[in-house]
């Protein structure tokens, strides 16, 4: 795996082992900021991310070297979060980032206690665990931590559908590459 684009292009990042990661691959990743910035690269820069069930960290570290200002990884496993941390030192990155190494609602809840709001949410919990899309889409859909202009994107098996609509929040792009689905969502 490697950063496709920005301040650390090319350079690789490590996923760690076992068959509960299944990181987002390059192409995919790239697809997902190709939606963002439709060609004008310079659209993330300032942006404040949370990367839930962030597995290698690898949507966060490509958004933070596409110019985002802020990436709070959220992965409750403790190999997983080391890898983050590994790759985050491993690229020099010092600061504009926050590993938060617990279960993604808890650090959520967490997030809207300190008033943090976002631009850009990814999610990609296990594929077999339907439970949490649902759970995190509820959540952040009544949370003070979307703004209006928020974009919350799920990664998802082809084969299942975390759903169009929850509450205020609203798919409004649906994306298939592979076994894998992009959801876009954003405030009603």
């Amino acid at each position: 795996m490697r950063i496709i684009a920005g301040q650390f292009r090319s350079r690789p990042i490590h996923a760690p082992r076992g068959r509960n990661v299944r990181p987002t691959s390059d192409r995919l990743r790239e697809t997902v900021f190709n939606v963002l910035t439709a060609g004008v690269p310079e659209a993330l820069a300032g942006s404040v991310w949370l990367d839930l069930f962030a597995g290698s960290g690898a949507v966060g570290i490509e958004a933070l070297s596409r110019g985002a200002s802020m990436v709070h990884f959220v992965e409750s496993a403790r190999v997983a979060a080391a890898a983050i941390r590994q790759n985050l030192q491993a690229l020099g990155i010092k600061g504009g980032f926050e590993v938060s190494e617990r279960p993604a609602l808890t650090a959520l809840r967490q997030m809207e206690r300190a008033a943090i709001t976002c631009d850009y949410c990814f999610l990609d919990p296990p594929w077999a665990d339907a439970e949490s899309y649902c759970d995190v889409l509820a959540l952040l859909a009544q949370s003070p931590m979307l703004k209006p202009a928020s974009i919350v994107i799920a990664e998802h098996d082809q084969r299942f559908d975390p759903g169009a609509a929850f509450g205020t929040l609203r798919r409004i792009r649906k994306l298939e590459q592979g076994d894998a689905t992009l959801s876009f969502y954003r405030l009603a």
